[in-house]
């Protein structure tokens, strides 16, 4: 079933079920405020009774037959009626009284205590032949004479004209209920297509997105504030966070055959190279004096695919958070200049110049952090630099910051643009193609490891660079104390 056909009939339902509420207690309420009115009208036609309706014997009282017959006659419109009783339980009005029975036990036990006594229904035998067809109430009222019953009181009136007034008002708030509930039905109609549309709207949306266009969007009202608005923004904000994860994953997948391409010719190079040496030492078409060589040759590419695989592995294993760190407090001075002196041939080899250069006063700069990662982290990016730098200065720097240890790596190679500067952190990006071929067989593994090395340390990396000026790599180590803190 569709939700505006469910929406229209749980609100139709619960529209009818509120009106019959509404309409049965109000016709009690109703009802009952009539018959208290009567009752009240038929206690004064009581009390004007024992007050005039008595003639005087002596020390004895007796009904004044022609008075109550003339107020009868008066009230005859309203089919009112008089019984009185004697404190004996026996009618002693109208005339006819042995007609008329006595007022049963439990009735007159409630009397005596001086109560009176509503009933909805007269007593048949209470009211006239002629009239006896005519359903009617009455009440029981008790008067007392020094302290003792004197009698009691019985009227009763035709409850037609308080069931007409009842039945009026029945079949006013029965068309009420009908006219109500159309206008109620179109009402609900129109707001829950309104809410389809809203609905359907967004399943079209969803659909679409199914199919590949992440450009659809659901237009949000805003002064509507309602959950399917806050939906519906929800529903835009995801669309984009999809169309940038789907960008992304292109992207991506353009970089895994990219990586795919060149982890097959950074092996390729060296597989090669190995292979056609050992065919030549096979079949003996490398001179003696040239085996040598060879075999060095090869135990150099060998150690080129060793470290690409470990790199690849190593990559891998931080990723996934399965290295430990053993972070300890040490003098990033000593080990910057240790750095500068392992690289120093490296560097002189592409006519370069490598120098720890202090950034502040102190002498020991203190850095919380693995030793062995944080030298790692050092000679990645020192590598980098000397990779892309010609003839130029590798600079290695160091300050305290507030609660922080500050390293800067600069170099004046060949810098990057910005958007080299966004992918220099993926597997296998070079910022320079023309090198992929480099004397060190760099693989491109570096700084995607010097990235995440940087994070378990609960550190940060930035970059600055310009094209033709160089580069500048920033590392920032947060001390012990802060970390033990969080």
């Amino acid at each position: 079933m569709k939700v505006i056909y469910q929406q229209i009939i749980s609100f139709v339902t619960l529209l009818i079920i509120t009106l019959v509420i509404i309409s049965v207690s109000f016709i009690q309420s109703t009802k009952r405020l009539v018959y208290s009115n009567t009752w009240n009208q038929l206690e004064g036609y009581a009390d004007v009774l024992q007050k005039n309706g008595w003639d005087r014997i002596g020390n004895f009282f007796r009904p004044n037959q022609n008075y109550i017959l003339e107020a009868q006659d008066i009230l005859s419109s309203q089919d009112v009626n008089f019984i009185i009783y004697n404190s004996e339980n026996l009618p002693i009005f109208p005339s006819n009284v042995g007609a008329i029975p006595s007022i049963s036990g439990d009735k007159w036990n409630q009397l005596l205590n001086g109560k009176t006594i509503r009933d909805p229904k007269a007593p048949k035998k209470a009211i006239p032949k002629d009239r006896q067809h005519i359903e009617q109430t009455a009440i029981y009222k008790p008067y007392f004479y020094r302290n003792k019953l004197f009698c009691v009181i019985v009227v009763t009136s035709s409850v037609q004209g308080v069931q007409k007034n009842i039945q009026n008002i029945e079949s006013n708030l029965l068309l009420a209920i009908i006219i109500s509930s159309a206008v109620a039905i179109v009402i609900i109609y129109l707001l829950s297509s309104f809410q389809s549309r809203r609905i359907n709207r967004m399943r079209k949306a969803t659909r679409e997105i199914s199919e590949g266009n992440y450009d659809v969007i659901i237009p949000v009202s805003k002064k509507t504030k309602d959950e399917l608005n806050s939906l519906s923004q929800d529903f835009n904000n995801m669309t984009q966070n999809l169309k940038e994860a789907n960008i992304e994953i292109e992207r991506q997948e353009e970089r895994r055959r990219q990586f795919m391409a060149d982890a097959a010719h950074e092996m390729r190079t060296p597989l090669t190279t190995i292979n056609g040496l050992l065919e030549g030492l096979a079949y003996d078409a490398i001179p003696e004096e040239e085996k040598g060589k060879s075999i060095d040759l090869m135990r150099k590419e060998t150690t080129r695919l060793i470290k690409l695989v470990n790199e690849n592995l190593d990559y891998e294993r931080i990723r996934a958070n399965q290295i430990t760190l053993n972070k300890t407090s040490f003098d990033s001075t000593e080990a910057l200049k240790n750095v500068a002196f392992q690289l120093e041939k490296k560097a002189a080899e592409a006519g370069d110049t490598i120098k720890y250069e202090s950034a502040g006063s102190e002498e020991k700069i203190p850095v919380y952090a693995d030793y062995d990662r944080f030298v790692e982290i050092v000679i990645n990016i020192a590598n980098n630099s000397i990779q892309f730098t010609k003839d130029g200065t590798i600079t290695l720097k160091n300050e305290r910051g507030y609660k922080e240890t500050k390293i800067m790596i600069s170099d004046t190679g060949i810098g990057m643009t910005e958007e080299q500067v966004k992918n220099i952190w993926d597997r296998y990006y070079k910022a320079d193609p023309s090198r992929k071929n480099t004397k060190y067989g760099e693989s491109g593994l570096g700084l995607s490891i010097v990235q995440q090395l940087v994070k378990l340390h609960g550190g940060e990396i930035k970059v600055e660079s310009e094209v033709d000026k160089g580069t500048t790599f920033t590392l920032v180590f947060p001390d012990g104390e802060e970390e033990k803190n969080d």
